[in-house]
């Protein structure tokens, strides 16, 4: 094959790829927006929902407020858009494996699948968490601490950016069994390295804690320790995962990329 023929498959391979990763993009928007629309007609009982661990712990004849004027009517539907993105979650990320899957080689396949699969599912885990065991607890323990004479009257939209930013903080957390996972698969430390690092990995949950919760110790708490449990759950697992000191799995070269390429232009002609 001449230099100018291979130019040209690798440019028209190039734009096959941009086209396949819009329609890709485009699906999971479709899929997004399709879920949006059904759930925004019940944006309201779904904020109610979202916020029933605060009203539980707020005092009598105390309500949240709206402080912006349009906010009763964006917040709800603001947490229906972010509600339907979370419940897209798992055929987003079906459009992703399926776009990078067919230049994977079989190795990695393996992996790459169950790790995504895993990922989302701890990801919801962490989501769920702070639902159910943190915000009781910690919206217990602030509306216990506030001053006499001051009433707890929160405003929904700051309300759903704190809650939101919970969800983020504890569905990233939860994430660590996959990363410790894929340190030791990837070869860029061994389980016995991470094993020796456990007192820093201990001290560096508790300072997460300490910046992604609120200001209290309760808060704190209950997301380093489940931090420092996950990790040593991965720990557990990635021994399964080490790289064998013989094995003969060695890094794609030039060839190799040429060929993996090759392959793909094969599968998008079938």
């Amino acid at each position: 094959m001449s230099q100018n023929s291979f130019n040209e498959a690798g440019e028209q391979s190039f734009i096959s790829h941009l086209i396949e990763l819009r329609n890709r993009l485009l699906r999971a928007v479709l899929c997004v927006l399709v879920v949006f629309l059904g759930l925004a007609s019940y944006a309201n009982e779904i904020y109610s929902l979202l916020a029933g661990p605060l009203l539980k712990h707020m005092p009598k004849n105390s309500t949240m407020i709206a402080i912006d004027v349009a906010s009763p009517f964006f917040t709800p539907f603001k947490l229906a858009l972010i509600a339907a993105i979370f419940i897209s979650v798992p055929y987003i990320l079906y459009q992703f494996w399926a776009f990078v899957a067919p230049g994977l080689y079989k190795r990695e396949r393996r992996m790459i699948l169950p790790l995504l699969i895993a990922s989302t599912l701890l990801f919801y885990l962490g989501v769920a968490f702070a639902y159910f065991v943190v915000f009781p607890l910690v919206f217990g323990f602030l509306t216990a601490a506030a001053p006499e004479g001051v009433a707890v009257m929160t405003d929904i939209a700051k309300y759903l950016d704190f809650v939101l930013a919970m969800f983020f903080a504890f569905g990233v957390c939860f994430e660590v069994p996959v990363f410790t996972i894929v340190l030791v698969w990837t070869g860029v430390i061994s389980p016995e390295g991470l094993a020796e690092k456990r007192p820093y990995v201990i001290v560096g949950a508790f300072i997460v804690g300490a910046v992604l919760t609120p200001p209290d110790a309760l808060s704190q708490t209950l997301l380093a320790v489940p931090m420092w449990m996950l990790f040593e759950l991965g720990l557990l697992c990635s021994r399964l995962f080490a790289p064998e000191p013989d094995s003969d799995y060695q890094a794609p070269d030039d060839r190799e990329m040429e060929a993996r390429l090759d392959r793909i232009e094969h599968q998008e002609d079938d």
